[in-house]
């Protein structure tokens, strides 16, 4: 069912798998665009000025079968010096589906997607008498596309290109009554793909399972971005609270999976950000960065100085964090920062309002240290935390986590706190703890901007809800659930609010909304949303070279999501790819070069996983989802590419 190219490609132009780069640089020209693609062109042809993305429609139930599968009507738009034009139509093009038998380089195979525990033995789900399986995960998430210096691979006969894929959780035992969110330890692979140079087609040749166990396994594993060294930094989402964890269902379940105990995980060791270094024969290392603040990381954006990183913060009363590194390429070791929100905040395209930020400086630490104080800690070691009132004033009233506490820190355990206590400690600290479920992050370069997804505006970030903190700057009259993506300057020259300077020329200075979502009475397919708007924006990524903000939806207000694209110089937003209904846009990783040609990775997640907005449309819908998607147990990861039958440009 899936809109998959033809092998016939060569001397045809492949856009998106790819589109050679060369052309996008200044004074190139169509003959080397072409002479990139195995064709030839014509002497003096017009120069590249700008690409733009043609949409497409959404589906409808006239069409149910792209309803069900990955949907692709988009096409990709050239436009040369001389204003003549060119357009590409788009396809997807799946390396798996999770839970295929794919090859581990070794002349064997292995479950895509498939759970292993400490010691990386695969872990069977057990909930059909008799009909034991390993799990594996319907919920690919984060994913980078990179190469590796003299990488050699066995099989690969053109290129070796390497994917980092990472998968999040599983929604449901294959009983499809046991909820598995969170109960699972997340696995990442290495993808070897066979890139080949007539055409840019990947293809996959070998899946390698990172062993995760010396980091202490992972915990939901979300979105995940490639650093400018070009390594994936991957992503620990919904820190387990240390305070709860001995009485958490879902957390002894996740430590009964990885270690074979209910009580062996240690919830320090989560909430955290992985690092996976591929090496030249595709296999990979990982380690923890446990001092960029234990947070709901969702996914980090390394600015151009290779220093600085701006992170998601997937949480109700999160913040905007800042982690300045020590040294260029190294994220173990650096400060830690927390932005206070002035006046102006507003989440309205249209006001033009950009609310001013202040950093306040939480510490300093390196990951060993932090790692060590993890080990060594109890939580009441670091604070003492009440639900009450306690009216003592050594202690201080908080809202973190969507919950009201007093806390006091321990003497001498101000780091611990702000390293291993983060949205405690940063609410102590006057931080502006009032967003609701900020997801990726990305960063235009040539502008200096960043922009943030906030997936739902409401709760915390609501006037008069018990979520929302008065005068810490985040306040809107009404919730907008259908959120917003903002758009945030990145200056130097800043100090901190205890008068410090930053040692950073990419700081966050404001924020303001870019595009925002809008609310709807249920339209007749069932969407809650606008479907010509974006709706619940998640994964986030900028591609220097199309000059687009390319957004994928975690939307439960589409009947299916969306992979948009919005052009920051003409603002034009194009709806390029369509997802099952009932499941999430994610992978997103917009690659603007690789070995001159372009891709756009997208996966998706849970298709099928139906919500009161699919009442009209679930009846004839789930069978061709199940029979699209091992009976809705698997889920898609791949990339956009070109069709075949393209026009020559000589």
């Amino acid at each position: 069912m899936h809109n998959s190219p033809t092998p016939s490609r060569r001397k045809t132009l492949q856009l998106l798998a790819g589109l050679p780069l060369l052309p996008l640089g200044a004074g190139a020209s169509a003959t080397s665009l072409l002479a990139a693609c195995g064709g030839g062109g014509s002497a003096g042809a017009p120069a590249f000025k700008s690409a733009s993305f043609t949409g497409m429609a959404a589906p409808t139930l006239a069409d149910a079968a792209a309803m069900a599968t990955t949907s692709v009507g988009s096409a990709l738009k050239l436009t040369y010096a001389d204003d003549s034009t060119q357009s590409f139509a788009l396809a997807y093009q799946p390396f798996f589906i999770t839970g295929d038998l794919v090859a581990d380089g070794k002349g064997g195979r292995i479950l895509a997607g498939g759970y292993v525990d400490i010691n990386n033995r695969p872990i069977i789900d057990m909930s059909v008498a008799g009909a034991g399986r390993q799990f594996f995960s319907d919920s690919p998430d984060g994913t980078s596309l990179l190469t590796v210096a003299n990488a050699r691979v066995d099989g690969v006969k053109g290129k070796p290109v390497f994917a980092v894929v990472q998968f999040e959780y599983t929604t449901w035992a294959q009983d499809g009554k046991t909820d598995m969110y969170g109960k699972l330890p997340s696995p990442i692979a290495v993808l070897t793909l066979d890139q080949d140079q007539a055409t840019g087609k990947l293809s996959l040749v070998k899946y390698h399972n990172v062993d995760t166990s010396q980091v202490h396994g992972l915990w939901i594993t979300c979105g995940a971005s490639l650093s400018p060294w070009g390594t994936h930094l991957s992503s620990e989402e919904y820190e387990p609270d240390a305070f709860s964890a001995a009485s958490n269902a879902q957390f002894k379940a996740y430590s009964q999976n990885l270690y074979g105990s209910e009580t062996a995980a240690n919830p320090y060791h989560y909430g955290h950000m992985p690092e996976v270094t591929v090496n030249p024969d595709g296999t990979a290392s990982i380690k923890k960065h446990f001092c960029m603040g234990r947070i709901s990381h969702e996914l980090v954006q390394v600015m151009p100085d290779q220093r600085t990183a701006l992170m998601g913060d997937d949480a109700t009363n999160s913040a905007y964090f800042v982690f300045v590194a020590d040294r260029e390429k190294d994220l173990s070791s650096g400060t830690l920062y927390a932005a206070k929100v002035g006046a102006g905040f507003s989440i309205d395209p249209a006001s033009g309002n950009a609310a001013p930020l202040a950093w306040i400086r939480l510490g300093s630490a390196s990951s060993a240290e932090i790692e060590q104080l993890a080990g060594t800690l109890r939580p009441a070691d670091i604070m003492s935390v009440v639900k009450t009132d306690p009216n003592d004033t050594s202690f201080t009233k908080i809202v973190a986590n969507g919950r009201t506490e007093w806390i006091k820190i321990q003497p001498g355990m101000d780091k611990a706190a702000a390293f291993l206590e983060t949205h405690r400690y940063a609410a102590y600290k006057g931080a502006s703890m009032g967003f609701t479920k900020m997801e990726g992050t990305t960063v235009n370069a040539r502008d200096k901007v960043a922009y943030s997804a906030l997936q739902n505006c409401e709760k915390s970030m609501v006037t008069g809800d018990a979520a929302n903190v008065p005068g810490n700057g985040i306040a809107i009259p009404k919730a907008l659930k259908a959120g917003v993506v903002m758009a945030l300057n990145l200056r130097g020259g800043q100090n901190d609010t205890s008068g410090g300077a930053i040692h950073s020329e990419w700081m966050p200075v404001d924020t303001r909304a870019l595009l925002a979502g809008e609310d709807i009475s249920a339209d007749a397919l069932g969407n809650t949303a606008n479907p010509a708007k974006i709706a619940n924006p998640d994964n986030l990524k900028f591609s220097e070279k199309l000059r687009t903000l390319f957004i994928g939806e975690d939307s439960s207000q589409h009947v299916n999501n969306f992979l948009w694209a919005y052009n920051v110089d003409t603002k034009q937003l194009s709806r390029i790819m369509s997802i099952p209904a009932g499941g999430e846009s994610t992978g997103l990783h917009a690659v603007d070069e690789i070995n001159g040609w372009t891709y756009i990775m997208s996966n998706f997640q849970h298709a099928g996983d139906w919500g009161a907005i699919h009442n009209m449309v679930k009846g004839q819908l789930d069978p061709l989802i199940k029979a699209n998607y091992r009976d809705k147990f698997g889920a898609s990861v791949g990339y956009l590419t070109g069709t075949a039958g393209q026009p020559r440009l000589g």
